[in-house]
C-alpha cells in the first residue's frame, strides 16, 4: 500500500483537505496540541511527500474499511476553509490576485459537488457547464496575473503550469465522455482530483513567482 499512489494527486490532498480541518477543530479545544501536530505533519509531509496519505490508508486498512480516497477527498474539498488552504491562496492585495483566489476556490468547490450530483443526470449536466465556465474564468484570471510576474523566466514557468492545467482540463472532459458511455464514476472522481491538484499547482506557481 505504501508508495503506490504518490504520483497521484490524492496523496498531496490528504493533508490540506482531510487532516488540516480536523486539526482546526482540535484547535478550539487545545491550541498547543493542534499547532504541534500541524507543524509536525507539515514538516514530515514536506520531507517525505505522501506520508500523510500512507498514515491515513494504514488506519483505514486497520479498521478494515473500504474507502475510495479520490471520492472522499473530493467530497471533503468543498468544506475546506480559506484558513486551511493558505498555501493555495495569494496574499497579494491587488484585485487580479484576489480574483484568482476567488476563481480557483470556486472551481474546487464546484468539483467537490461531483460525488453527490453525478447520479442525477440533469443536475450533473448543469454542474459540468459550471465547471467549464469556472475553468475558463480561472484561465482568464491567470492571464491577468501574468502581467505582474517579473522576468521572462517567471512568466514562462506560469505559462508551463497553465498548459499543464489545460491538459488535465481536457483529460477531465474526455473522462466525462467515457462516463456517459460506460457509467463508471470512479474515473471521474480521479480526474477531478487531478484537476484540483493542478489548480493548486497554478496557485503555488503564482505565489512562488510573485511573493
Amino acid at each position: 500500500m505504501t508508495g503506490l499512489v504518490h504520483d497521484s494527486p490524492v496523496s498531496s490532498l490528504v493533508l490540506p483537505v482531510l487532516l488540516r480541518p480536523i486539526l482546526s477543530s482540535l484547535e478550539r479545544q487545545d491550541v498547543a496540541a493542534s499547532q504541534t501536530l500541524r507543524a509536525a505533519l507539515s514538516k514530515v509531509e514536506y520531507a517525505h511527500p505522501g506520508f500523510t496519505y500512507d498514515l491515513v490508508m494504514r488506519l483505514v486498512h486497520k479498521a478494515d474499511l473500504s474507502v475510495n480516497m479520490n471520492e472522499s477527498v473530493l467530497r471533503l474539498q468543498g468544506g475546506v476553509s480559506d484558513q486551511d488552504s493558505l498555501e493555495y491562496r495569494s496574499s497579494r492585495t491587488e484585485e487580479p490576485f484576489q480574483e484568482l483566489n476567488r476563481k480557483s476556490a470556486n472551481l474546487k468547490k464546484i468539483l467537490s459537488r461531483i460525488p453527490d450530483e453525478i447520479t442525477d443526470r440533469k443536475t450533473f449536466l448543469e454542474t459540468i457547464k459550471e465547471i467549464a465556465s469556472a475553468i475558463k474564468k480561472l484561465l482568464d484570471a491567470v492571464n491577468e496575473v501574468s502581467a505582474y510576474i517579473p522576468g521572462a523566466q517567471g512568466k514562462h514557468a506560469l505559462e508551463q503550469r497553465k498548459r499543464e492545467f489545460v491538459k488535465y482540463s481536457k483529460k477531465f472532459s474526455n473522462t466525462l465522455k467515457e462516463y456517459f458511455k460506460e457509467g463508471q464514476p470512479t474515473t471521474v472522481f480521479t480526474s477531478a482530483t487531478y484537476l484540483i491538484h493542478q489548480t493548486n499547482m497554478v496557485m503555488i506557481t503564482v505565489k512562488d513567482k510573485c511573493e
